[in-house]
Protein backbone atom coordinates (compact mmCIF):
# COMPACT_ATOMS: atom_id res chain seq x y z
CA UNK A 1 0.00 0.00 0.00
CA UNK A 2 1.63 3.47 -0.78
CA UNK A 3 1.61 5.82 2.34
CA UNK A 4 -1.63 8.32 1.49
CA UNK A 5 -0.18 11.85 1.35
CA UNK A 6 -1.14 15.05 4.03
CA UNK A 7 -2.80 16.95 1.41
CA UNK A 8 -4.92 13.79 0.47
CA UNK A 9 -5.50 13.02 4.07
CA UNK A 10 -6.27 17.27 4.55
CA UNK A 11 -8.91 16.52 2.19
CA UNK A 12 -10.92 13.96 3.57
CA UNK A 13 -11.07 15.36 6.94
CA UNK A 14 -12.05 18.60 5.72
CA UNK A 15 -15.48 16.65 3.39
CA UNK A 16 -16.05 14.33 6.44
CA UNK A 17 -16.32 17.10 8.72
CA UNK A 18 -18.34 19.03 6.60
CA UNK A 19 -20.09 15.95 5.15
CA UNK A 20 -20.28 18.11 2.28
CA UNK A 21 -17.81 18.16 -0.66
CA UNK A 22 -19.49 22.15 -1.52
CA UNK A 23 -18.74 23.54 2.12
CA UNK A 24 -15.45 21.59 2.12
CA UNK A 25 -13.92 22.90 -1.04
CA UNK A 26 -15.72 26.79 -0.06
CA UNK A 27 -13.53 26.27 3.56
CA UNK A 28 -10.43 24.62 1.72
CA UNK A 29 -10.23 27.29 -0.96
CA UNK A 30 -10.06 24.49 -3.54
CA UNK A 31 -12.52 22.80 -6.24
CA UNK A 32 -14.65 19.98 -5.59
CA UNK A 33 -13.30 17.96 -8.29
CA UNK A 34 -10.14 18.84 -6.21
CA UNK A 35 -11.64 17.37 -3.48
CA UNK A 36 -13.26 14.49 -5.08
CA UNK A 37 -9.73 13.34 -6.80
CA UNK A 38 -7.93 13.31 -3.41
CA UNK A 39 -10.87 11.34 -1.94
CA UNK A 40 -10.70 9.12 -4.76
CA UNK A 41 -6.98 8.92 -4.82
CA UNK A 42 -6.42 8.35 -1.00
CA UNK A 43 -9.68 5.30 -1.58
CA UNK A 44 -7.34 3.77 -4.14
CA UNK A 45 -4.29 3.79 -1.99
CA UNK A 46 -6.14 2.20 1.07
CA UNK A 47 -8.17 -0.05 -0.89
CA UNK A 48 -11.14 0.56 0.83
CA UNK A 49 -14.43 2.89 -0.01
CA UNK A 50 -14.46 6.00 3.04
CA UNK A 51 -17.27 8.13 1.92
CA UNK A 52 -21.08 7.48 0.82
CA UNK A 53 -21.68 9.69 -2.16
CA UNK A 54 -25.46 10.55 -3.42
CA UNK A 55 -26.22 14.03 -5.51
CA UNK A 56 -27.51 15.17 -2.39
CA UNK A 57 -25.18 13.65 0.79
CA UNK A 58 -22.11 12.83 1.46
CA UNK A 59 -22.03 10.53 4.46
CA UNK A 60 -19.05 8.26 6.27
CA UNK A 61 -18.84 4.58 5.93
CA UNK A 62 -17.40 2.42 8.86
CA UNK A 63 -13.88 2.39 7.74
CA UNK A 64 -14.30 6.06 6.68
CA UNK A 65 -15.70 6.95 10.88
CA UNK A 66 -12.89 4.80 11.96
CA UNK A 67 -9.93 7.14 10.01
CA UNK A 68 -11.41 10.19 10.89
CA UNK A 69 -11.13 9.29 14.45
CA UNK A 70 -7.94 8.44 14.12
CA UNK A 71 -5.93 11.11 11.85
CA UNK A 72 -8.19 13.97 13.69
CA UNK A 73 -6.42 14.41 16.84
CA UNK A 74 -2.67 14.21 14.83
CA UNK A 75 -3.87 16.57 11.86
CA UNK A 76 -5.07 19.50 14.29
CA UNK A 77 -1.67 18.65 16.21
CA UNK A 78 -0.12 19.30 13.44
CA UNK A 79 -2.17 22.47 12.78
CA UNK A 80 -1.41 23.91 15.79
CA UNK A 81 2.56 23.12 16.01
CA UNK A 82 2.66 25.32 12.73
CA UNK A 83 0.54 27.76 14.09
CA UNK A 84 2.90 28.19 17.49
CA UNK A 85 5.88 28.07 15.64
CA UNK A 86 4.59 30.91 13.48
CA UNK A 87 3.37 32.77 16.95
CA UNK A 88 6.66 32.35 18.41
CA UNK A 89 8.23 33.88 15.94
CA UNK A 90 6.05 36.99 16.22
CA UNK A 91 4.06 36.25 12.37
CA UNK A 92 0.42 34.98 12.45
CA UNK A 93 -0.70 33.55 9.31
CA UNK A 94 -3.84 31.20 8.18
CA UNK A 95 -7.80 32.30 7.94
CA UNK A 96 -10.24 33.71 10.37
CA UNK A 97 -13.21 33.29 9.31
CA UNK A 98 -16.12 35.02 11.04
CA UNK A 99 -20.04 34.75 10.99
CA UNK A 100 -22.23 37.96 11.13
CA UNK A 101 -24.82 39.77 10.48
CA UNK A 102 -24.40 43.51 8.32
CA UNK A 103 -24.17 45.79 10.85
CA UNK A 104 -21.83 43.70 12.25
CA UNK A 105 -19.29 43.28 10.00
CA UNK A 106 -20.13 47.03 8.52
CA UNK A 107 -18.46 48.13 12.30
CA UNK A 108 -16.16 45.64 13.03
CA UNK A 109 -14.49 47.04 9.09
CA UNK A 110 -14.99 50.51 9.82
CA UNK A 111 -13.45 49.97 13.63
CA UNK A 112 -11.34 47.13 13.83
CA UNK A 113 -10.66 45.63 10.54
CA UNK A 114 -7.65 48.01 8.87
CA UNK A 115 -5.56 47.95 12.41
CA UNK A 116 -5.57 43.83 12.43
CA UNK A 117 -4.31 43.63 8.69
CA UNK A 118 -1.94 46.37 9.53
CA UNK A 119 -0.60 44.20 12.57
CA UNK A 120 -0.85 40.79 11.14
CA UNK A 121 -0.41 41.04 7.25
CA UNK A 122 -0.12 37.22 7.13
CA UNK A 123 -3.68 36.54 8.30
CA UNK A 124 -6.32 36.47 5.53
CA UNK A 125 -9.64 37.51 7.07
CA UNK A 126 -12.81 35.86 5.52
CA UNK A 127 -15.96 37.97 6.94
CA UNK A 128 -18.96 36.20 6.00
CA UNK A 129 -22.52 38.54 6.01
CA UNK A 130 -25.62 35.96 7.00
CA UNK A 131 -28.65 37.14 8.28
CA UNK A 132 -29.26 33.86 10.06
CA UNK A 133 -27.60 33.10 13.06
CA UNK A 134 -25.43 29.77 12.37
CA UNK A 135 -23.94 27.13 14.32
CA UNK A 136 -20.36 28.86 13.57
CA UNK A 137 -18.84 25.36 14.54
CA UNK A 138 -20.63 23.19 11.93
CA UNK A 139 -20.32 25.92 9.36
CA UNK A 140 -16.51 26.07 9.68
CA UNK A 141 -16.17 29.46 11.53
CA UNK A 142 -13.41 30.35 13.99
CA UNK A 143 -15.82 33.48 15.46
CA UNK A 144 -19.64 35.10 15.40
CA UNK A 145 -20.56 38.42 15.69
CA UNK A 146 -23.81 38.98 16.52
CA UNK A 147 -26.03 41.17 19.33
CA UNK A 148 -25.61 39.92 23.04
CA UNK A 149 -29.10 38.38 23.13
CA UNK A 150 -28.67 36.22 19.99
CA UNK A 151 -25.36 34.81 21.36
CA UNK A 152 -26.42 30.83 22.07
CA UNK A 153 -25.54 30.33 26.37
CA UNK A 154 -22.54 27.92 25.59
CA UNK A 155 -20.48 30.09 24.08
CA UNK A 156 -18.10 32.43 25.29
CA UNK A 157 -18.89 36.14 24.17
CA UNK A 158 -16.47 39.28 24.38
CA UNK A 159 -17.96 42.42 24.42
CA UNK A 160 -17.16 44.27 20.68
CA UNK A 161 -19.82 47.36 20.72
CA UNK A 162 -21.77 50.10 23.12
CA UNK A 163 -25.35 49.26 23.66
CA UNK A 164 -27.37 50.02 20.42
CA UNK A 165 -30.08 51.48 19.56
CA UNK A 166 -33.10 50.50 17.27
CA UNK A 167 -35.00 53.72 16.02
CA UNK A 168 -38.40 54.64 14.32
CA UNK A 169 -37.23 57.40 11.74
CA UNK A 170 -39.13 59.06 8.87
CA UNK A 171 -38.54 61.99 6.25
CA UNK A 172 -40.45 65.56 7.26
CA UNK A 173 -42.47 65.73 4.42
CA UNK A 174 -44.37 62.35 5.52
CA UNK A 175 -44.74 63.80 8.84
CA UNK A 176 -45.78 66.78 6.92
CA UNK A 177 -48.65 64.35 5.32
CA UNK A 178 -48.64 62.35 8.47
CA UNK A 179 -48.70 63.38 11.84
CA UNK A 180 -46.13 61.44 14.32
CA UNK A 181 -47.00 58.88 16.06
CA UNK A 182 -47.31 59.52 20.18
CA UNK A 183 -47.28 55.58 20.96
CA UNK A 184 -46.45 52.20 19.26
CA UNK A 185 -50.22 51.43 18.94
CA UNK A 186 -50.81 54.68 16.54
CA UNK A 187 -48.20 53.24 14.29
CA UNK A 188 -51.34 51.64 13.03
CA UNK A 189 -52.66 54.55 10.62
CA UNK A 190 -49.43 54.65 9.66
CA UNK A 191 -47.12 53.51 6.11
CA UNK A 192 -44.65 50.94 7.85
CA UNK A 193 -41.62 50.02 5.94
CA UNK A 194 -41.35 46.54 7.03
CA UNK A 195 -38.65 43.96 6.74
CA UNK A 196 -38.27 40.82 6.00
CA UNK A 197 -35.90 38.66 7.90
CA UNK A 198 -33.73 35.95 6.37
CA UNK A 199 -35.96 32.99 7.77
CA UNK A 200 -38.72 34.51 5.57
CA UNK A 201 -41.06 35.99 8.67
CA UNK A 202 -41.65 39.63 8.83
CA UNK A 203 -39.56 41.10 11.71
CA UNK A 204 -42.00 42.39 14.86
CA UNK A 205 -40.83 46.06 15.99
CA UNK A 206 -40.12 45.96 19.44
CA UNK A 207 -40.46 48.86 22.05
CA UNK A 208 -40.22 49.55 25.53
CA UNK A 209 -40.73 52.04 27.89
CA UNK A 210 -41.41 52.09 31.78
CA UNK A 211 -40.92 48.50 32.09
CA UNK A 212 -43.56 47.93 29.32
CA UNK A 213 -42.35 46.14 26.27
CA UNK A 214 -44.52 44.99 23.29
CA UNK A 215 -43.24 44.09 19.21
CA UNK A 216 -45.79 45.05 16.63
CA UNK A 217 -46.60 43.63 13.51
CA UNK A 218 -46.85 46.60 11.78
CA UNK A 219 -48.72 47.89 8.87
CA UNK A 220 -47.61 48.72 5.38
CA UNK A 221 -47.49 47.93 1.91
CA UNK A 222 -43.75 48.11 1.22
CA UNK A 223 -41.47 45.31 2.67
CA UNK A 224 -37.56 45.08 2.37
CA UNK A 225 -34.73 43.01 3.72
CA UNK A 226 -32.14 45.18 3.86
CA UNK A 227 -31.44 48.15 6.65
CA UNK A 228 -29.71 50.65 3.98
CA UNK A 229 -32.85 50.04 1.76
CA UNK A 230 -35.14 50.98 4.31
CA UNK A 231 -33.28 53.96 5.40
CA UNK A 232 -33.77 55.16 1.44
CA UNK A 233 -37.24 54.28 1.22
CA UNK A 234 -37.77 56.46 4.63
CA UNK A 235 -35.75 58.92 2.99
CA UNK A 236 -38.11 59.21 -0.26
CA UNK A 237 -40.83 59.99 2.26
CA UNK A 238 -42.63 56.16 1.82
CA UNK A 239 -43.30 55.33 5.25
CA UNK A 240 -41.73 54.96 8.94
CA UNK A 241 -38.53 52.67 9.26
CA UNK A 242 -37.15 51.06 11.84
CA UNK A 243 -33.81 50.21 11.62
CA UNK A 244 -30.24 50.69 13.50
CA UNK A 245 -29.03 53.38 14.52
CA UNK A 246 -25.68 53.46 12.63
CA UNK A 247 -27.64 53.21 9.11
CA UNK A 248 -29.66 56.49 10.04
CA UNK A 249 -27.41 58.75 11.90
CA UNK A 250 -26.22 60.54 8.98
CA UNK A 251 -29.78 61.37 7.86
CA UNK A 252 -30.87 62.29 10.94
CA UNK A 253 -28.03 64.68 11.67
CA UNK A 254 -28.39 66.70 8.77
CA UNK A 255 -32.09 66.90 9.15
CA UNK A 256 -33.37 64.34 6.17
CA UNK A 257 -34.65 62.17 8.90
CA UNK A 258 -36.49 62.69 12.65
CA UNK A 259 -37.16 59.91 14.78
CA UNK A 260 -40.43 59.27 15.80
CA UNK A 261 -41.53 57.23 19.01
CA UNK A 262 -37.60 57.49 20.65
CA UNK A 263 -38.48 57.47 24.58
CA UNK A 264 -39.83 54.33 23.39
CA UNK A 265 -36.44 53.25 21.58
CA UNK A 266 -34.36 52.39 24.50
CA UNK A 267 -30.79 50.89 24.03
CA UNK A 268 -30.07 47.23 24.46
CA UNK A 269 -26.67 45.02 24.41
CA UNK A 270 -24.52 45.99 22.01
CA UNK A 271 -22.59 43.43 19.71
CA UNK A 272 -20.12 40.46 21.03
CA UNK A 273 -17.68 38.18 19.30
CA UNK A 274 -18.55 34.56 20.31
CA UNK A 275 -16.73 31.52 19.77
CA UNK A 276 -17.15 27.93 21.00
CA UNK A 277 -14.98 27.26 24.58
CA UNK A 278 -13.89 23.48 23.84
CA UNK A 279 -12.33 24.18 20.95
CA UNK A 280 -8.76 25.62 20.67
CA UNK A 281 -8.42 29.10 19.74
CA UNK A 282 -6.19 30.13 16.69
CA UNK A 283 -3.81 32.85 17.40
CA UNK A 284 -5.04 35.01 14.58
CA UNK A 285 -7.97 35.08 17.01
CA UNK A 286 -6.81 35.72 20.30
CA UNK A 287 -4.84 38.43 18.04
CA UNK A 288 -8.40 39.88 17.03
CA UNK A 289 -9.65 39.67 20.88
CA UNK A 290 -6.82 41.45 22.19
CA UNK A 291 -7.26 44.22 19.64
CA UNK A 292 -10.72 44.63 20.30
CA UNK A 293 -10.51 45.08 23.91
CA UNK A 294 -7.61 47.57 23.28
CA UNK A 295 -10.32 49.43 21.24
CA UNK A 296 -12.70 49.19 24.19
CA UNK A 297 -10.49 50.32 26.63
CA UNK A 298 -9.38 53.18 24.73
CA UNK A 299 -12.47 54.57 23.91
CA UNK A 300 -13.57 54.36 27.42
CA UNK A 301 -10.58 56.40 28.44
CA UNK A 302 -11.65 58.92 25.43
CA UNK A 303 -14.77 59.45 27.04
CA UNK A 304 -13.93 60.01 30.34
Amino acid sequence: MKTPTLSDLKAFMAVAEQRSFRRAADLSGVTRSTLSHAIRTLEARLGVRLLHRTTRSVSLTAAGEQLLRRISPHLNGLALALEEAADAQGTLLGTLRINGGEEAIYLLLNTVVPEYQARYPGVELDLVVDGRLVDIVAEGFDAGLRLAEDVPADMVAVRFSEDVRFLAVASPDYLARHPAPATPDELANHHCIRQRLPSGRRYRWEFARHGQSMALDVPGTLTLNSSPLMVEAALNGLGIAYVPEMHARTALDDGRLVTVLEPWCPPIPGLCLWFPANRHMPASLRALIELIKEKRVSQSAGGQ
